[in-house]
């Protein structure tokens, strides 16, 4: 925590002091990147208790905030004397002046990606990897979708010549990391799975042949159907904001039972539907090893492409493959 705070301190005093915009830009990315010490803490997380991990990374999204907050105050003053300076020099026909290219920027599904793991690190959670070629134990069996199982059907598969026909693909979802994470490391198990998955369909308005997934495991002691409920509900809070809420209605998912779907509520009141959640299915707590008399556990995810440009209003998920600079410039 004394390091988190060091931290803080030392990344605002350092903006507020940036002496023009490009400095400042440098700064930000110095100070946030991926290099950078905070990225470092957050990192460092995993090796924290469970307690210790909650208050730490409250505290890293504190610190995150305070970064953004003196980076745009700083800018907000950079900018006004800028225009104070070509204001008063008058040397400037600003309908004539061409805007300066862009240094680039990570993509949209990147920084969602990003807020959405920094959201659930603040929330306790760890982030979980795993390969995107799977072998067909991991991605389907193991998940209680055994072969000729119908509902393989609901995830059309690229198939990866290598081994036996058929026993190696590209992921259809981030659910094989669930069992190698629970083989790996053992309850309890709090962590989120973020990645790329394939599917084998059409590209139109609203599917894509690649995509990209997030979902959260958690297994221990006493786990029930009420904290499922209410981890949905505290993240939808923590991520969209005080205004929303969420629900659940029943569905079927052969790796979870009960399963449902959850939905979240805008503040006009309409509905949202984001994802499918339930208790992990004894079969599956099994296969990764865990004792299901001993254990039990939830999981729930969702795309992260189509939220994304539903936050900002985009219809047609093929934008996120666009290379339109019009487009990507825009986020």
């Amino acid at each position: 925590m004394a390091d988190i705070e060091r931290i803080e301190s030392a990344a605002v005093d350092r903006l507020r002091a940036a002496p023009d915009l490009d400095r400042l830009r440098e700064l930000e990315t110095e100070l946030t990147g991926k290099q950078s010490e905070l990225s470092g803490a957050k990192r460092a997380l995993g090796g924290l208790g469970p307690d210790e991990r909650r208050e730490a990374g409250l505290a890293l999204n504190r610190v995150r905030a305070a970064v953004s907050e003196a980076a745009d105050g700083r800018r907000a003053e950079l900018e006004a004397a800028a225009r104070a300076t070509r204001v008063a020099a008058e040397r400037l026909d600003l309908t004539e002046v061409r805007a300066e290219r862009s240094a680039g920027h990570l993509h949209l599904v990147t920084q969602t990606m990003e807020e959405l793991e920094d959201v659930f690190v603040g929330m306790g959670f760890e982030v979980a990897e795993g390969p995107e070629v799977e072998d067909d134990w991991h991605n389907f069996t193991g998940l209680n979708l055994p072969a000729f199982h119908p509902a393989r059907d609901m995830q059309d598969t690229f198939f990866v010549d290598r081994g036996e026909p058929g026993d190696v693909v590209l992921r259809t979802h981030t659910s094989p990391v669930q069992l190698r994470v629970m083989a790996e490391q053992g309850p309890p198990i709090y962590v989120v799975i973020p990645g790329r998955v394939h599917r084998n369909e059409a590209r139109d308005a609203t599917h894509l042949a690649t995509f990209h997934q997030i979902e959260a495991l958690v297994v221990d002691r006493g786990i029930t159907f009420g904290h499922l409920a209410g981890t949905i509900e505290a993240f939808t809070r923590a991520y969209f904001g005080a205004g929303f809420s969420s629900r659940l209605r029943p569905s079927y998912f052969p790796f979870t039972e009960p399963s449902a779907e959850f939905d979240i509520q805008r503040p006009d009141g309409s509905w949202l539907e984001l994802g499918g959640c339930g208790m992990v299915h004894p079969n599956v707590l099994r296969n990764g090893g865990i004792d299901p008399e001993q254990f039990t556990g939830f999981a729930f995810g969702f795309g992260i492409d189509r939220l994304a440009l539903t936050r900002h209003g985009v219809a047609d998920l093929r934008e996120i493959l666009s290379v339109d600079v019009r487009f990507l410039e825009q986020f």
